[in-house]
């Protein structure tokens, strides 16, 4: 329903109301008395609309308050005199036609001010409640709109961030497959097959804020299987992928990310490699994936550290605000633990 039928259900039923009520609470249901009902309803409908008209008219939603009261103020007791006029006078010509021997029938001024009065209470509720009803309706609206612009803001962080993974995870790649033209033909030829296989799923999961845990761990395979071609026995690893772990939601390269970082400044610097292990566990709708890898963590701060680091710290709190964590640190002296928690959508 449109905000104008709104207003318009509004405001006939509450004159409706209104005139029964006035009609039980003062006067009976002659034919006569139906005439000065009826005065009311449409004159106070009138009014009532005539006063809206103003205020879009002269755009008073908008005005500070010093300002829009004096106008609003005057107005309502305008409007309050007049009806309370017509209404008063519409009774002494009902009490003059239901008894044509009287020749004059006065009204006290108390009467007239009482009258006035209760048409003044009945506008000034009229206008606290449109105000409140459309101070709270464009709160909501901007509200509604402040929100659209964060999610905007942050899709266009988002898409921004992935853009620039991709790129980061091609170079990587393409310098894994370059070492490898001289010494094998053929295990490049196969390794460019897998660079191909893996940028097709990565160009798809661009366009995704989150993909099942089964799509990226397809990437992370493709991406070990690339570098087992590299670095041979030097490279080991171990899975420990819990039930259930596939169908749960994940920021598209984030896993790989971290696995990439393991291997390019863990295990790939020392001479004998190392071995890597990944492992997922479900606790209390949180999914725990916990990477370890042969080596030391110095809180490196180079461009390809930090870079994937703080992409993933970016990310997270993009994604999460603060119900993910990540840390990175040394579980022993040649063993480093990267430990990604975040939310079971």
């Amino acid at each position: 329903m449109s905000r104008k039928a709104i207003y318009w259900l509004c405001n006939l039923g509450g004159w409706l109301v209104y005139v029964l009520l006035y009609g039980l609470l003062t006067l009976s249901f002659t034919s006569e008395n139906a005439w000065l009902l009826f005065i009311i309803f449409f004159f106070g409908l009138f009014f009532s609309h005539l006063l809206r008209l103003l205020i879009v008219r002269f755009d008073w939603l908008r005005m500070p308050v010093p300002i829009l009261l004096p106008r609003l103020v005057s107005a309502v007791i305008l409007f309050s005199a007049i009806l309370g006029a017509i209404t008063v006078y519409t009774q002494l010509g009902l009490a003059l036609k239901s008894a044509p021997e009287a020749s004059t029938i006065s009204v006290g001024t108390e009467v007239f001010v009482r009258t006035i009065l209760g048409f003044l209470l009945i506008f000034v509720l009229w206008a606290l409640i449109y105000f409140a009803v459309h101070y709270f309706l464009n709160y909501k609206t901007a509200e509604i709109e402040n929100l659209k612009w964060q999610a905007s803001i942050t899709e266009i962080e988002l898409n921004k961030l992935k853009s620039q993974l991709n790129p980061h995870f091609v170079f990587n790649c393409m310098n894994s497959i370059r070492a490898l033209i001289d010494e094998n033909p053929i295990k490049a030829k196969e390794a460019v097959t897998q660079l191909s296989n893996i940028l097709r799923n990565t160009l798809m999961m661009g366009r995704n804020r989150f993909v099942p845990f089964s799509e990226e761990w397809k990437v992370v395979t493709d991406y070990l299987d690339l570098e087992s071609i590299r670095l041979e026995e030097r490279l080991q690893v171990e899975f420990q992928i819990s039930p259930g772990a596939e169908n749960c939601e994940v920021p598209p390269l984030m896993v790989q990310t971290l696995v990439e970082n393991a291997i390019k400044h863990g295990i790939a610097k020392l001479t004998a490699g190392g071995k890597l292990s990944v492992s997922t566990r479900k606790e209390t709708k949180m999914l725990h994936i916990e990477i370890r890898n042969s080596g030391q963590y110095k809180g490196n701060t180079d461009s390809d550290t930090g870079f994937g680091i703080a992409n993933t710290l970016q990310r997270l709190s993009l994604l999460y605000q603060d119900r993910a964590s990540f840390r990175i640190l040394n579980e022993t002296n040649d063993r480093v633990l990267t430990e990604l928690i975040i939310p079971i959508s």
